[in-house]
């Protein structure tokens, strides 16, 4: 039973009976994951450098330099976690969706995966090689299989994934100290980074070549660890759905206030060590030390941030007005961020790659965020679904869904009636 200050957290929609209810609070944190994504992703889109893993060399101020610090230690490495969460939760969904429409789950996931990472290899080639559909569409297969697991098991499995990547990384860290480094093969250096900004002031075809380029540098990182990365979140995104938790919100304040004391502290410590690894030099051994440290904490600051915003959705209906449309379009609007920021940077457009210090490029995203934020609450007045849900749940269901909004089928239903 939901009680009256948390009644809002649940969004009956006029749908048809096929499709169960949202919940205004899952599309609220992917609202807010969202925020986060476009604030670190934007200072990969503009510059060459930072793809490279260096600060881009025209800007160091101290300014310049308090801003990363600050990208760096609260959103870098946070926000994706809380969106692969989010995908391991929607599994739960999504079979309780295929359940109420007597439709086979496993024909139509497997569809949705395909079109996951069709789009994520066009998102890849044509626009930002940092691309992470395709890696859902991977780490899909997996959750696939275990979709049945214990909740308990889930958690554990996520725990002990985490573990060994952050002892991985350790070892590579012991390897660097012993003289084999091997991180230069990855990122590039400086020269890598100054050849990838005059291909991205270049042609479309130059653009595409270089993200080509990119992509066979970052497909071991994906492979080794963003994806097992994603998938640990994933799992317990699984777990917690499993047990319907943010349906039931009012249920599970105490545990959502003992994520928040745990997280925060645990999580902004390994944060600042990761963000004093990344940019005060000492050598890659100290860098792969500090990001085994940031795998570790990093999940739990993710999680501290979800637990606040969930706490405070329910006494703060502007922040839940705000964050729920985009929420709801989210796979169009993280789309659309790198459309948007391919324009700006690139020569697809007005070309300013590494020509806007680190506080501009936050301000963009910002500006990007509120503009996404008002473009989906007007558009959903008028549709159910995103452009991209649109096309998404049609290559998923095998026909077009429904274009018509919530006003309209209630306006339809009025004249029936």
């Amino acid at each position: 039973m939901v009680n009256g200050e948390h009644r809002g957290l649940l969004e009956t929609t006029t749908a048809p009976a096929a499709t169960p209810r949202r919940i205004a609070a899952v599309d609220a944190l992917r609202g807010f994951a969202l925020f986060g994504i476009v604030v670190v992703n934007i200072a990969y889109l503009a510059s060459g450098y930072r793809m490279a893993g260096l600060a881009e060399p025209a800007f160091s101020t101290p300014l310049d330099w308090e801003v990363r610090w600050i990208v760096t230690i609260f959103f870098e490495n946070k926000f994706y976690l809380l969106f692969s969460f989010l995908f391991g939760y929607s599994l739960t969904l999504q079979i309780d969706s295929a359940a109420t429409a007597r439709a086979a789950f496993v024909p139509r996931f497997l569809r949705r995966l395909t079109g996951l990472l069709l789009l994520g290899l066009a998102h890849a080639v044509l626009l930002f090689p940092g691309d992470i559909l395709t890696t859902y569409a991977m780490v899909g297969l997996v959750l696939l299989a275990v979709r049945r697991i214990a909740p308990r098991t889930a958690v554990r499995a996520a725990v002990a994934l985490t573990a060994m990547l952050a002892a991985g990384l350790g070892l590579l860290a012991v390897a660097a100290l012993l003289g084999a480094d091997a991180s230069g093969t990855v990122a590039g250096g400086a020269a890598e980074a100054a050849r990838s900004d005059m291909a991205l002031h270049g042609s479309p075809l130059m653009i595409i070549s270089e993200h080509l380029h990119k992509l066979g540098r970052i497909v071991v990182l994906r492979v080794l660890f963003q994806g097992p990365a994603v998938l640990a979140a994933c799992l317990v995104g699984l777990a917690v759905g499993r047990k319907r938790t943010l349906a039931d919100l009012p249920a599970h304040t105490a545990a959502l206030r003992r994520i928040r004391r745990v997280g925060f502290p645990v999580g902004l410590c390994g944060a600042l060590l990761y963000a004093h690894s990344t940019w005060c030099g000492g050598g890659s051994a100290y860098h792969m030390l500090g990001q085994a440290v940031d795998l570790l904490t990093a999940p739990l600051l993710a999680a501290a941030y979800g637990a606040t915003l969930l706490l405070a959705l329910p006494s703060a209906p502007r922040l839940t007005a705000v964050l729920v449309p985009p929420g709801r379009m989210a796979l169009t609007n993280y789309l659309g961020q790198s459309l948007i920021c391919a324009l700006i940077f690139t020569g697809y457009g007005l070309g300013l790659v590494d020509r806007l210090s680190p506080l501009a490029l936050v301000g963009i995203a910002v500006a990007i965020f509120a503009l996404q934020a008002a473009y989906s609450r007007l558009w959903l007045r008028r549709h159910r679904y995103g452009p991209v849900e649109w096309l998404l749940r049609w290559f998923t269901n095998g026909r077009a869904p429904s274009r018509a909004g919530r006003a309209r089928s209630r306006r339809r239903r009025a004249r029936s009636t």
